[in-house]
């Protein structure tokens, strides 16, 4: 029962939140209100009002920004999108990284800026310094590192695609941590991968960016 009325609460605060994105209350690349700010105002808890922000950070419309807050990415709910993605198979999921996510690392081998490659050693370290730790925290900054990635393509259909899936991605590897021993070996993967795009290696960087997948 506290499960079901939880979700109830979640589900009220995004449908408010998203009346407020949706009216015109915050403008697109605005920096949201924050968490304490936003319980008070919808009258809920902090830990209802991020759980409701994760939901919009997956669906499209917030981008959360590690130590910066939350930002308005789009007024256009693709909520429909992302609930056809999240009931896709596991072994769809997977067909589907193979063809945007590998194919978009072998572009950004290509072409990445040495801005790009800072941001990715930047999530990189984030990504390591919670790898043994906690799940949730690890995921979160894992899945900045992958779509830093898929941004170092410079194609912005790619990156907007990219960011409608993570939360697939999210819900995979959040199960996959919780129920197999973490494996150091394939967390190495990442680096490798960010060595070969910083070598501009297309192929090689494609071809690890399959091994991660599959692992």
């Amino acid at each position: 029962m506290t499960l079901l009325i939880k979700r109830s609460l979640v589900e009220q605060a995004v449908d408010q939140l998203r009346n407020r994105i949706t009216s015109g209350t915050w403008a697109i690349g605005q920096r949201l209100p924050t968490e304490p700010e936003l319980a008070l105002e919808l009258g809920i808890s902090r830990n209802t009002v991020r759980e409701a922000m994760r939901v919009l950070a997956f669906s499209g419309l917030v981008e959360i920004r590690q130590g910066d807050g939350s930002y308005l990415r789009t007024a256009q709910d693709p909520l429909q999108a992302v609930q056809a993605m999240s009931r896709c198979t596991s072994e769809q999921a997977r067909e589907t990284r193979h063809i945007l996510e590998a194919e978009a690392i072998g572009l950004a081998a290509l072409r990445r800026t040495e801005d790009d490659l800072a941001r990715l050693r930047e999530a990189l370290a984030d990504s390591a310094a919670h790898f043994h730790g906690d799940v949730e925290a690890y995921v979160t900054c894992d899945l900045v590192f992958h779509q830093r990635l898929v941004d170092a393509a410079h194609n912005p259909a790619l990156s907007e695609l990219y960011r409608y899936f993570s939360g697939v991605v999210a819900a995979a590897l959040q199960l996959n941590m919780t129920t197999a021993p973490r494996c150091q070996k394939v967390f190495d993967l990442h680096g490798q991968i960010l060595d070969a795009i910083e070598q501009r290696d297309a192929e090689r960087a494609k071809r690890l960016s399959r091994t991660l997948i599959e692992s």
